[in-house]
């Protein structure tokens, strides 16, 4: 009796701690707390992107926004720690360094899938 009643406390309380710890369905731009002085939208159909590539400025929060526009994919830029899925999903982030980031589809979404990328490009 007394396990049983140690197990479901020990359940009830990791049920508590995973909830307290999950992230917000925006793509974590809640968790951390920065206000976007600029947006960018990405925009997907098949086998393409809206735009070959994307200009932020270095130092300025901007909100990426991806936009799932038909098929089914979704977007990584591994420089600045992105990954976003589904129909429309953003996040804030802080570029750091200047340069040229590769923005790829992250959803194996058919024969053109190798060639679904496009670059954000971080500038001064």
């Amino acid at each position: 009796m007394k396990k049983s009643i140690a197990f479901l406390l020990s359940s009830v309380l990791m049920v508590v701690l995973a909830a307290c710890g999950s992230s917000s369905s925006n793509g974590g731009a809640a968790d951390n707390n920065l206000t976007a002085e600029s947006e960018i939208v990405i925009e997907a159909t098949n086998f393409k992107f809206d735009q070959e590539e994307y200009r932020v400025k270095k130092g300025v929060p901007v909100k990426i926004t991806f936009k799932n526009v038909e098929g089914n994919h979704g977007i990584i830029i591994p420089g600045l720690k992105v990954d976003l899925k589904g129909k429309s999903q953003s996040k804030v982030v802080v570029p750091k360094e200047t340069g040229e980031f590769e923005i790829a589809c992250s959803i194996m979404c058919g024969a053109g899938h190798s060639t679904m990328i496009s670059k954000l490009i971080v500038e001064e």
